[in-house]
């Protein structure tokens, strides 16, 4: 059972998990919503598919803070209240929850890579590097960023049994691991379809909200079918 203290660090770290900064920092800067195109993913990856690199970064950044902050500040600050590594670790995977179903935007969140990252850095920053390693690498070679979120996801849980040992935290990264691939199942049958997007790839009318279509007028168009033509 949690304390008090813990459920309430967990229910925190969920509502900032909440905070769906894809959608966020889209309207701020006057951009399409990235539930609206691409993949409808409100994710780093899906924004830099509207063309504008600042806005996708901004986003990367602040999801992987999101899962990063709360972790840290438990870490750090977590003792004085009976908080350990373990409230630490559920900490984490409450941030990335919330960001797969956030409270502020009817539940319908993006797919967490990175917050999971963010977490991993907050839980063992070598832990976070390593996955990260493999994100680039991964990306790098096959240029799909949902094929290096699966890898990364795969080796996380292993790179945290095999080179640290089986502790409480690892059930949290074994979690958001297993709830990562899930929410990866489309772009797995994209994958194994060839149809997957590659990084990098515009999507269509994404730097903007689509206008309001204009009533068709067929008889407008030529002076045929008018009852009369004036001079």
């Amino acid at each position: 059972m949690f304390s008090l203290p813990a459920a309430a660090a967990i229910l925190a770290a969920y509502l900032i998990g909440s905070l769906s900064f894809a959608v966020l920092v889209s309207r701020s800067m006057g951009l399409a919503d990235p539930r609206s195109y691409g993949s409808g993913n409100p994710g780093a990856t899906n924004v830099l598919r509207s063309g504008n690199k600042k806005a996708a970064l901004m986003t990367l950044l602040f999801d992987a803070l999101k899962g990063y902050v709360p972790v840290l500040l438990v870490v750090l600050f977590g003792a004085r209240w009976g908080l350990d590594a373990t409230v630490a670790a559920f900490v984490g995977l409450a941030a990335f929850v919330g960001h797969l179903w956030p409270v502020f935007f009817r539940f319908q969140g993006g797919k967490g890579v990175a917050t999971a990252a963010g977490v991993l850095l907050g839980l063992n920053p070598l832990l976070g590097v390593a996955t990260l390693a493999t994100w680039l690498l991964v990306a790098a070679f096959f240029r799909y960023s949902s094929l290096a979120s699966l890898a990364a996801a795969a080796f996380a849980p292993f790179y945290q049994a095999l080179i640290w040992g089986v502790d409480p935290s690892l059930l949290a990264v074994a979690g958001m691991s297993l709830l990562l691939v899930w929410r990866h199942e489309g772009n797995i049958r994209k994958l194994l379809a060839g149809t997957e997007s590659r990084i990098g790839h515009k999507a269509a009318a994404a730097k903007g909200p689509a206008p309001h279509p204009q009533p068709h007028h067929p008889h407008h168009k030529s002076g045929h079918g008018r009852k009369g033509h004036r001079k």
